[in-house]
This record gives C-alpha cells, structure tokens and sequence, in this order.
C-alpha cells in the first residue's frame, strides 16, 4: 500500500512540473487568413454577414424538395418524425404544455435561419448551397412558416428586415439572470 501510494505521489509531482507546457502534437500547419476567410461567415441578427445575391421563394421549393425534404417532410412540418427536424408549425404553442419549436414558432431572427443553413445543410453535403440557393430555401422555408408569400424575393435587406413572431420571446428574467 506504502509504495503505490509513493508511485501516485511521484505521478502528480510529474504531472504539476508539466502542467504550464503547451502539448506539441506536430500536427497540420497554421491557417492561412484565405482558410480562416473561409470559416468567417457567421450571420448576425441584425444581417450583418449576409452575403451578396438574391433568392426566390418559388426557386426555394425546387431546392427544398430536393435537399431537404428527406429528413425534414415535403411540407416541413413532418420532420421524419423527429420533433427537431420539424421547420414548419407550431404557431401559438410556446406557451401550451407541449410546445412544438419551430423557424416560424420559437426562432427569433430570420437571420438565424440563413445563418445555420449555411453553416450546416444540406445534412449530406453542408456549405454547398450558393449565397442565391440559400436566399431561396431560406423564403422557401420562412414560406412554408406563413412569414413569407409564394411570390416573394428575399435578399440581405428583407431578411434582417423580416420580423418573426417570437422576436420578444428572448427577454432576460429576473431568474434568468
């Protein structure tokens, strides 16, 4: 018992002497600022980020059927009965025992949707989508929500412009704080 307690002394006085150094792994090579340029594309609520171009709703729905709708359901609402891949319904839930969060239920900023889109979809193939293919399944989707009509064209200005119905839902609380 006395020596393992000795060999566990000894490890942690080891360990203390390396715990200020760095690990050396040797792996990869530093980012060069075209690599970060890449990955620097977040969206901000107020639109900031949005890249150039434009999409139509109507142009969405195509897009939508083919990249989407397999894990999401051809009207959004389906989410291959996964709760979490639901983009379409629940208005008027939030406050009911079972709330249902959706894009046009729960999320506040339009923006936020554009933002993750292109971040992360489609599933298979995520940051494949053109700036106009992500304006378009972007209406597609806020369409499918009631938040857009079918003729409507969405750009960086309508889109931060856009105000969804849970956008004063986000409010700090005297025990949130």
């Amino acid at each position: 018992m006395r020596i393992s307690g000795l060999v566990a002394a000894a490890a942690l006085l080891l360990a203390a002497g390396h715990a200020g150094a760095q690990p050396r792994y040797g792996l990869g090579t530093p980012a060069t600022a075209e690599q970060v340029r890449g990955w620097d594309i977040d969206v901000r609520p107020d639109g900031a980020g949005l890249p150039p171009g434009r999409g139509s709703v109507a142009a969405g729905a195509g897009l939508y059927a083919q990249h989407c709708a397999a894990c999401h359901g051809p009207a959004g609402a389906e989410g291959a009965l996964v709760p979490a891949l639901r983009l379409a319904g629940g208005q008027g839930s939030l406050r009911s025992a079972r709330p249902l969060l959706t894009v046009g239920s729960y999320w506040p900023y339009a923006t936020t949707l554009f933002d993750y889109v292109r971040r992360a979809m489609p599933f298979n193939a995520p940051q494949s989508l053109t700036a106009e293919e992500l304006y378009s399944v972007t209406g597609y989707v806020l369409h499918l929500n009631g938040l857009l009509p079918a003729d409507a064209v969405v750009d960086a200005a309508s889109l931060a412009a856009l105000r969804m119905p849970n956008r004063d839902g986000f409010r700090p609380t005297a025990e949130g704080r």
